[in-house]
């Protein structure tokens, strides 16, 4: 199996790159998440997963290791394909996944196109013990934990506001002042909104 590569990037697409090892070029499928981390010189590490399948081989490939366990875990999800665990990696970044687990947040995980609710939920059921092991993150372990972040994350979603957008500043404001009381968290929420 063809684990990570070394070489020069020749192209890149937000969902595609070509990367040249010593002549070879590979085409490796990759997520927005990975797309943003891509460096400007042109020589890159690129860590991959293969999957091969009847009718093709394809690489997969991520910047982080970290992300490419993730790509694995949802995987291993009955119902979620290479695709589909790409499209997962493109809308949330790995930490916002195994948040996302821990946390049971079944919406975050079902905003992604391609995912139902009973997919969301089997998502969170079989990989929650899997995802703590994997990410032993403090950020993440602080937000999981966090009641005023829910209440915060509720009435901002009952305001309308879009959840994905919502927990992206809310963890921004925690990240700041972690103790943060619920009606401070949500007026500066809404500032930012």
């Amino acid at each position: 199996m063809i684990t990570q590569l070394n070489g020069r990037l020749v192209t890149k697409t937000p969902t595609t790159i070509v990367v040249d090892c010593n002549g070879v070029g590979y085409e490796v499928h990759i997520s927005l998440n990975t797309y943003g981390q891509l460096p400007e010189d042109e020589l890159i590490r690129i860590y991959t997963h293969m999957q091969v399948r009847e009718d093709a081989q394809n690489l997969y490939g991520f910047m982080e290791k970290v992300e490419r366990s993730v790509f694995r875990l949802l995987l291993s999800v009955s119902g979620i394909g290479a695709n589909t665990a790409r499209t997962v990696l493109s809308s949330m970044n790995p930490q916002e996944v195994a948040q996302a687990i821990q946390t049971d947040n079944v919406a975050a995980i079902q905003a992604v196109k391609g995912i139902g609710a009973k997919t969301a939920q089997r998502v969170i059921v079989d990989l929650r013990d899997k995802v703590t092991s994997l990410i032993g993150d403090e950020e993440i372990a602080l937000v999981s934990n966090n009641t005023q972040r829910d209440e915060a994350l509720s009435a901002l979603g009952v305001l309308g506001y879009p959840t994905k957008q919502t927990q992206k500043v809310v963890d921004a404001l925690l990240q700041v002042e972690p103790d943060m009381p619920v009606d401070r968290l949500i007026k500066n929420a809404l500032n930012k909104l």
